[in-house]
């Protein structure tokens, strides 16, 4: 590890995969272990020994003699882990001190010290990272998240078939029909239809239900017998987040959500915009991105651990949370493009079949859609953490107008797609943006971030502003006038040239003289608009002057010309 990478790894603070261990104490070897472990077991990282918790390099002392010898650390730490850790050890010198980098990958397995002792990363009540006991409870939700068990399938040794309830697969069958599942399933016995979902094993000769099937078709008092972790709140909450009602539910999983659809529909206003002969309702919330956001926090919450689902309805917004954090591999950053990774696989394989969730899995972008349908902001998924995934749905005054743009697109067979429509909302919301920010907000490569932009460009939804690196994008004159914002685009179009204004003054008052070449880099525009802008700032500000000639011309500020 080099001096400059440590520099960066310091100035970043701890997190869950970065610990700051002083020195001073000094540091025993089986801490050391101790915290290798933790960072094995959880998400992998760095530790860095001779630092404070602030930053501030204290050093490290020597561990073998006069100096610290990292094979020999490294072999340490390899024979006082089990399984046995693999790391890489640097020391690298600070100033007059030396800072250990200890190097973790992350295990695939539960990791111990020699001595037994299982630890993880999580994140404190502080919100700060803490190192903390791995109970064999939380090595099975570890489990789970890496992919390495679908808790969904574990047989439930104790509960009969008879703890199914006949009643639950008639709903099955009713959700079956209304939502255009495997209609085979219809014709089926029960058994039959529990066999065919793989809601059962068979044990002795005898049908035993599986997590899933209890989820799905359970009785509910063995439910909350057989698997009390299941447990699903319904909210709604005041502006001083006063609970107004929380109705809980703990019976079989179709029917929980169908009562709480129900609470959304009765809950869920509508307001009206007129589109050519049609009448198109824009609901307070998209019903299709509400019941996909449901159905995930369900399906993906982790019922290997204690905790519930919520669906908190407040003035502005709904937030919906499950516990568990996001599948391995999954983040904020790449929830829209990554490949689906059901943490139930079980329950996710029924949910299809039963036509809940699409065969793709893509739910995550109708949940997207609902929400940029009707020009409200993208679902919002950064509160979620180790400890559940939650999502914010906001609500509030909806842009009838954009409702109405999306409707027209569709019915001229011009559907916008996610892309298009997370880029058109990210300006509608902040005007302009660049192809680095279209990059980001729809989780895509440059290049087709890129191909997006011109797309819209070309459809003339979108304009470009500025050249170069400066290059930004704004909504087109035509779609402000098609949203009756004409007020909106005549301030974002003249943002550009009093932003330039100002920054060429700032600089040539700040350093005495501007080159055209020096204004074209200053305002990322070309060579042509620089000379035209210097020209225009010269007639509007008499104390700026233009010196010399061709190549040697330059403008310069004289406080005493009027």
């Amino acid at each position: 590890m080099t001096r400059e990478t440590l520099d960066k790894l310091i100035a970043a603070g701890e997190s869950l995969e970065l610990e700051f261990k002083s020195d001073r104490g000094p540091l025993s070897d089986h801490d050391i272990y101790e915290q290798v472990v933790a960072l094995a077991s959880t998400a992998g990282g760095v530790l860095l020994i001779g630092v404070e918790d602030d930053g501030t390099v204290t050093g490290a002392h020597p561990r073998h003699g006069q100096t610290t010898d990292p094979v020999r650390l490294q072999a340490a730490i390899f024979n006082n882990t089990v399984p046995n850790i693999n790391t890489r050890v640097s020391v690298v010198p600070y100033g007059g001190a030396s800072v250990i980098a200890v190097e973790v990958q992350r295990y695939p397995v539960a990791c111990a010290t020699a001595s037994g002792k299982a630890l993880r990363r999580v994140t404190g009540p502080n919100g700060k990272p803490a190192t903390v006991p791995f109970y064999p409870r939380d090595q099975l939700s570890r489990d789970v998240d890496l992919g390495l068990l679908d808790f969904s399938a574990q047989p439930l040794e104790g509960v009969a078939f008879d703890g199914l309830d006949p009643l639950e697969f008639e709903r099955l069958r009713k959700v079956v029909g209304q939502l255009r599942g495997d209609q085979n399933l219809l014709e089926l016995s029960d058994e039959d239809v529990a066999k065919a979902l793989r809601l059962v094993e068979t044990r002795k000769g005898n049908l035993v239900p599986n997590v899933a099937g209890l989820l799905l078709l359970g009785r509910e008092e063995v439910l909350r017998e057989a698997l009390p972790t299941h447990e699903v709140h319904f909210q709604v909450l005041d502006e001083q987040e006063n609970v107004k009602v929380n109705d809980v539910f703990h019976g079989p999983v179709l029917r929980v959500l169908s009562d709480l659809e129900t609470r959304f529909r009765a809950r869920n206003e509508e307001q009206e915009v007129t589109v050519g002969l049609f009448r198109l309702p824009v609901p307070d919330y998209s019903p299709e991105g509400f019941r996909e956001a449901l159905n995930n926090a369900v399906l993906h919450r982790d019922y290997a651990r204690l905790g519930a689902v919520y669906v908190q309805w407040l003035p502005d917004h709904m937030l919906l949370t499950n516990p568990g954090s996001f599948p391995e591999g999954i983040t904020v950053d790449n929830i829209l493009v990554h490949e689906p990774k059901p943490r139930n696989p079980r329950l996710a394989e029924a949910f299809k079949r039963i036509g809940l969730i699409e065969q793709t899995g893509r739910g995550v972008d109708r949940i997207y859609m609902g929400q940029l349908r009707y020009g409200r902001p993208v679902p919002d998924y950064t509160r979620s953490d180790a400890d559940g995934v939650r999502v914010i749905l906001r609500g509030g005054q909806p842009s009838l107008e954009f409702a109405a743009l999306v409707f027209e697109q569709e019915q001229q067979n011009t559907p916008l797609s996610l892309d298009e429509l997370i880029i058109l909302n990210g300006l509608f919301h902040q005007r302009r943006l660049d192809s680095e920010e279209a990059c980001r907000l729809t989780q895509q490569e440059p290049a087709r971030a890129r191909a997006v932009l011109e797309r819209l460009s070309e459809r003339g939804f979108i304009e470009a502003r500025g050249e170069g690196r400066g290059r930004a994008y704004m909504l087109s004159s035509a779609l402000y006038q098609r949203l009756h914002m004409e007020a909106e685009y005549v301030r974002a179009k003249g943002f550009d040239r009093l932003q330039h204004e100002q920054m060429v003054l700032d600089y040539v008052r700040g350093h005495g003289s501007i080159r055209r070449s020096e204004a074209a880099d200053l305002c990322q525009i070309s060579g042509p608009r620089a000379t035209r802008l210097l020209a225009y700032l010269v007639g509007k500000h008499p104390q700026l002057r233009r010196v010399g000639k061709k190549r040697g011309a330059h403008y310069v500020w004289d406080e005493g010309h009027e």
